[in-house]
């Protein structure tokens, strides 16, 4: 298997959850490059599995000079980037959700610098290292197409995203680069830790694997299988696409 042998990606997030299911997935594939993350013991573990082909940066997608640091380390190791996979963001430490009657300014401001202003400058900063003819994989969220309760402003941060693949696309349209984005539905990820009691956690992802069309909640591995298709040449006629790799649960009637 070697859908991206010797390509170089950077994939922001990369130390756990879905942007590690990617690395796992674009190694398999035999690709090389560089996790990013910002818990510094998640990344050493991280790269500890993926091997010596992939490095580790310590950085903050939010911080525009913490990025540009992210490409021109990669550039500097593996002397190309081929594929760049936004995929940081989701759930903002500190950052209260809630209805538009109760996010105030501060929150606001957090989840859109996690959920889309990194977003565009992860693109804008690495356009520089990157090669014509690379591939851009962005990372959405059903929630873009749902209106669940308490997720209006992180909703509506990911159709956002679904946009900036279509608008992205044609900015780099005579550089050959390809943008597109995945949107995940809910996947078996550590950010259940983040928000649900340990004694509660078995049952709340019950009750999203009843929900769910399929009867069960992705699993990482197949969030990074649709991105090893959309880096690849196998998605060489797609351009400012969406997969949405959610289980049937935006366009089937939920259980």
């Amino acid at each position: 298997m070697s859908k991206l042998n010797k390509k170089v990606a950077v994939i922001t997030g990369g130390n756990s959850g879905i942007g590690f299911g990617i690395a796992k997935e674009f190694k398999k594939e035999g690709a090389v490059g560089a996790i990013v993350g910002r818990n510094q013991k998640t990344l050493d573990k991280a790269v500890a599995e993926l091997g010596d082909d992939f490095i580790a940066i310590k950085a903050d997608v939010t911080n525009l000079d913490d990025l540009g640091r992210v490409f021109k380390a990669t550039y500097e190791k593996f002397g190309k980037i081929d594929v760049i996979v936004a995929n940081a963001g989701g759930a903002v430490t500190g950052a209260a959700f809630g209805t538009v009657a109760e996010v105030g300014e501060a929150d606001f401001d957090k989840t859109i610098d996690l959920n889309l202003k990194s977003i565009y400058f992860t693109v804008n900063k690495g356009l520089a290292y990157m090669n014509d003819g690379g591939s851009i994989v962005l990372l959405g969220s059903n929630a873009a197409h749902r209106a669940y309760p308490s997720f209006t402003l992180y909703g509506a941060t990911k159709a956002a995203v679904i946009h900036f693949a279509k608008g992205f696309s044609n900015d780099l349209l005579g550089r050959k680069i390809r943008v597109n984005v995945i949107s995940p539905g809910t996947t078996d990820t550590p950010v259940f830790d983040k928000f649900v009691p340990e004694e509660q956690l078995e049952a709340v992802k019950k009750y999203w694997s009843d929900v769910m069309p399929i009867g069960r909640i992705g699993q990482p591995s197949e969030i990074g299988r649709a991105a090893v298709f959309l880096a690849s040449d196998d998605s060489a006629f797609m351009l400012g696409a969406e997969l949405l790799v959610d289980g049937g649960l935006t366009y089937l009637q939920p259980k």
